[in-house]
């Protein structure tokens, strides 16, 4: 008998989500455990499962951009180490980007799973690893953000070293880590909290494997790898095949005003889907180089964004994710090229791929999103306790309207999953108000299906002069619209917006003085078909919803709104619309498709 034969169908589900739930309580115990904002509530963290032989099994699903870099962090950093140096209790630490992670705030604590049973008295059986976003990690400025040169600059580099050694914190390593740190006591929490998920993890696995038995056990992780595999095959075999490509840019690196120049070739075929960024430009002196991981995950999400919502995640899947990454380019840095900013990269890149998809899948992608990951961080030394204190945010922005709904308003997108910070926290653990929190109206790419809005967030530091770093994009041009949707309203920092205005660059240390308000705002998600084939009704939900003006239902969407009944002027948009189409010499789409161009170019 075979051993697929072997395996009993309805136990192989029970421990393939067994083994997720794993994971699951892992994220669920880092999370209540952690000290920082960023991870307890913004959720900026992910956990994993992987086999004796590195292979990732099963992930939460916390974060997707993280996917990449623990598929390949973790092999690399167990290789470096040495299995055979590692044993029951301990516990590995490591952050390094060349090492297979991705920018420096990104640590990851990992430990050997043994399993001891009567018969067993220590059989390796796999790893389990918990990655969290730390809000400070030390470098040149607080929260380890900014616009650097060099990796050397972005904080402490922490190789595979042992934090945990026969269940005990290694005082020494530890001690040696925090001294680089501002944010000492949230930074020590928030580590502790990555040890308690291992702990839970470790625990559920042993119970686990104590039900099933270790050989079982191992024989139904095999099984989770082919099933994965062979599902995988039969999602890749209903795309289209052909050769896909579209380019894009980053507005500037963070230290000249060039534009980062990308571009993205997928190929599909009978061997699968290729991802080929030899196009793409090389790497800068600045900070928005992605490491080879980084992108993995962007293509590794784009895959999977088109397949069955319930395919399972782990080596079976991640066989098929092939990339070609040139070394020494903005999407696979080498060593020392700073990489803090790889995210900005890294998620246009992916949203890159959705463009080149379109042509392939339209109805299964939307068009231009955020993409970018809008990151904020900002340090003040506390005047009453002393204490440094650091945080950290991603701010969501709109989303790209898609083939038969809107984009969501102020979202996180692609990779991204965490939560938008709430202002109550914010306020409570920070020196900080949040003045202004808000949908931008009008901020949306119009079209038959608009775009969503993006966010507004300003922070105020009433007492204290306090380090603010913006690490973004977008304030050259917004997120694009596809077949005939115009582009969303670009993003836009701004100090003090109420009196000066002062415009900042997307890449930037400002020093904040007491009474300093920074304003963020992140930029509109792309329409998705021509805007003058939107449904009149939905155009006055919007205005009445206060998302769309007036002006901009009749100027844009070519609506005309009886305001004192609050109802469409049928009537009066039909003239509209074929005024609209009569000047642009054939149909409403000629004219909705020069109105794209320009906004494309920046022309707003």
């Amino acid at each position: 008998m075979s051993r697929r034969s072997s395996i009993d169908p309805v136990r192989f589900e029970v421990v393939r989500n067994a083994l997720t739930e794993v994971t699951e309580e892992m994220a669920a115990a880092l999370r209540k455990s952690a000290y920082s904002t960023n991870i307890k509530t913004r959720m900026d963290f992910s956990c994993a499962f992987f086999d004796a032989a590195t292979r990732p099994i099963a992930q939460s699903f916390a974060q997707p951009v993280h996917l990449g870099s623990f598929v390949e962090l973790i092999p690399r950093a167990v290789k470096a180490y040495g299995p055979e140096n590692m044993a029951p209790g301990d516990m590995l630490v490591t952050n390094d980007p060349y090492g297979g992670g991705s920018h420096l705030n990104d640590v990851t604590v990992f430990a050997p799973v043994f399993y001891q049973g009567e018969k067993q008295p220590g059989r390796l059986i796999g790893y389990v690893a918990a990655l969290a976003h730390h809000v400070d990690v030390g470098g040149g400025a607080p929260a380890s953000i900014g616009p650097f040169q060099e990796v050397y600059q972005e904080g402490v580099i922490i190789p595979p070293v042992k934090l945990v050694e026969q269940g005990e914190i290694s005082d020494d390593i530890f001690r040696l880590i925090l001294a680089q740190i501002r944010s000492k006591r949230i930074t020590a929490g928030d580590f502790r909290a990555q040890i308690a998920a291992n702990i839970a993890g470790i625990r559920r696995l042993h119970e686990l494997v104590t039900r099933t038995g270790v050989d079982q056990f191992l024989a139904y992780v095999e099984e989770i790898i082919a099933y994965t595999r062979r599902r995988t095959a039969a999602e890749i075999a209903k795309l289209p095949r052909g050769v896909y490509e579209a380019e894009g840019f980053l507005d500037n690196d963070g230290f000249t005003d060039q534009v980062v120049n990308l571009k993205v070739r997928i190929t599909i075929d009978g061997s699968g889907v290729f991802f080929d960024l030899a196009g793409c430009d090389p790497q800068r002196r600045a900070p928005v180089n992605s490491t080879y991981a980084m992108t993995y995950s962007a293509c590794a999400y784009a895959l999977r964004a088109l397949m069955d919502k319930d395919l399972p995640i782990n080596s079976g899947f991640y066989q098929f994710v092939r990339l070609n990454a040139p070394s020494g380019t903005v999407v696979n840095a080498v060593h020392p090229g700073a990489v803090v900013g790889g995210w900005e990269t890294q998620i246009r890149v992916n949203d890159l791929m959705f463009k080149a998809l379109s042509q392939a899948v339209p109805e299964a992608v939307p068009a231009g999103c955020k993409a970018m990951m809008a990151q904020a961080g900002y340090g003040v030394i506390e005047r009453k306790s002393g204490e440094y204190l650091c945080n950290y945010e991603a701010l969501a922005g709109g989303y790209g309207g898609r083939a038969t709904k809107d984009g969501p308003d102020a979202v996180q997108g692609h990779g991204q999953n965490t939560e938008n910070a709430p202002v109550e926290e914010t306020e409570g653990a920070y020196p900080v108000m949040i003045t202004r929190l808000e949908l931008i109206d009008d901020s949306d790419g119009a079209g038959r299906h608009r775009g969503g809005l993006g966010l507004r967030r300003d922070y105020y530091f009433p007492h204290d002069d306090a380090t603010f770093t913006i690490l973004s994009d977008r304030d050259r041009a917004g997120p694009w619209g596809l077949f005939g949707g115009l582009p969303g309203r670009k993003a836009y920092y701004l100090l003090n917006p109420e009196s000066e205005a002062r415009p900042l660059s997307s890449k930037c240390v400002v020093q904040l003085k007491a009474g300093d308000t920074l304003s963020f705002q992140t930029p509109g998600g792309g329409g998705y078909g021509f805007p003058g084939q939107r449904d009149p009704e939905l155009v006055l939900r919007d205005v009445r919803d206060g998302k769309v003006s007036l002006q901009r239902a009749r100027d844009v969407y070519r609506v005309a709104i009886d305001r004192s009944a609050w109802k469409v002027d049928g009537r009066a948009t039909a003239r509209l619309r074929a005024s609209a189409a009569a000047r642009g010499g054939t149909t409403h789409q000629s004219r909705d498709k020069q109105a794209a161009a320009r906004a494309e170019r920046g022309s707003r």
